[in-house]
């Protein structure tokens, strides 16, 4: 998606190790102009699937899941990184997180994920796939379909979004990065 490419060179900054920081306008501050419009763009490429719920995991992927949601007008679903004390029927897995380098218990409720839901992914990253892998499991658990992943980004140097694809899920990203070397953005 050329706005959001030329977002990413104007207002992104790259960083040692392979990050890439996008927190003045994705996932601190955002723009939502900007989120409106990846939105639609989402939806477009999904247009084909028959999808009534989105689904995302606390707390980046919220605010495009919510927006995909709003263009969808289905419900949006997140799985939580703590554990609530009032959730019934819970459906439990583990997400190794890249950025914070340590591992969460992510859950959601049986109650909101279940047989009839065909389920679309909305994620503001995709690098290793973990967060996806997670999803993939949950939804599993609950009997329900995955419809498809959609990422505002993807980390292409990394293994996520072939792996994912590798399985057959359609997986759609609106910005693929070839690299990150020297602190200079290189897209696919």
């Amino acid at each position: 998606m050329k706005q959001l490419k030329e977002r990413i060179l104007r207002d992104g900054k790259s960083l040692e190790g392979g990050i890439l920081k996008v927190d003045n306008f994705i996932n601190h501050q955002m723009d939502p102009i900007l989120m409106r419009e990846m939105a639609k763009e989402l939806v477009r490429r999904f247009a084909n699937h028959q999808v009534n719920k989105v689904m995302t995991i606390e707390a980046s992927g919220i605010a495009p899941a919510i927006m995909v949601g709003d263009c969808l007008n289905v419900p949006v679903l997140f799985a939580k990184k703590k554990t609530p004390s009032t959730m019934d029927n819970m459906l439990v897995t583990e997400v190794f997180s890249f950025t914070k380098n340590k591992s969460y218990t992510v859950c959601v409720s049986g109650d909101y994920l279940g047989e009839g839901d065909r389920v679309l992914f909305i994620d503001d990253f995709l690098a290793n796939g973990n967060a996806a892998k997670g999803i993939i499991d949950l939804v599993k658990q609950a009997g329900a379909t995955l419809e498809g992943m959609g990422f505002l980004i993807e980390k292409g140097f990394q293994s996520g979004g072939e792996e994912l694809r590798s399985r057959g899920i359609h997986v759609e990203s609106l910005a693929i990065i070839e690299s990150l070397d020297n602190c200079t953005v290189t897209f696919r």
